[in-house]
């Protein structure tokens, strides 16, 4: 596999915090309030971008969210050709999903094909009134007829390029970065 190479930072980490606000924002005004709505992470950072946004909603709103982890390691159309021995994690959901108005949270948005596994995994937990997607980044290279709701920066990239969100619970710092894969 062809080693990264990083090219530039895309957001600092106090950028990052002012997108993840903005997106918390957002879910808010479209959903106007907190009724009925649930934010589900995918898993890995999206989980943590979704306890982020939870966080701040309270800190706003003076509500906690229901905030789930939803792993779609086994839904996944590629899972073959990604990983010799897949990594599933837990998902995680503190309450039925039936009616909710979910909001998925992910990183980056690419191909279309992690949220088109999220859906399928979505659904085989309940029947959601709507099901909205809130990413930090939209690169482009769409494969499926799939958009993300709100999102905090698109990035047009070309397919040698990478973007990594870190995040300090998993990353160590909170940044976004572009990498390039090296011939």
């Amino acid at each position: 596999m062809a080693e990264l190479r990083e090219k530039a930072q895309l957001m600092s980490a106090q950028d990052l915090n002012r997108v993840i606000r903005r997106i918390a924002n957002e879910i808010v005004e479209q959903n106007k309030g907190t009724d009925n709505m649930m934010l589900v992470g995918i898993h890995r950072r999206g989980v943590y971008l979704a306890r982020r946004i939870q966080k701040i909603i309270e800190e706003v709103e003076g509500v906690k969210v229901p905030c789930g982890e939803l792993d779609i390691t086994l839904y996944r159309d590629d899972l073959t050709t990604l990983f010799e021995q897949p990594m599933v994690h837990s998902t995680r959901m503190p309450q039925d999903i039936s009616g909710k108005k979910v909001f998925l949270v992910d990183d980056v948005l690419y191909t279309g094909r992690t949220v088109r596994a999220a859906l399928e995994a979505l659904v085989d937990l309940g029947r959601p009134a709507q099901v909205q997607l809130a990413v930090i980044i939209d690169r482009g290279h769409r494969e499926l007829p799939i958009h993300a709701d709100i999102c905090g920066k698109n990035v047009p990239t070309s397919k040698n390029e990478v973007i990594e969100v870190r995040v300090s619970e998993l990353d160590g710092k909170d940044e976004v970065v572009i990498c390039e894969r090296d011939a």
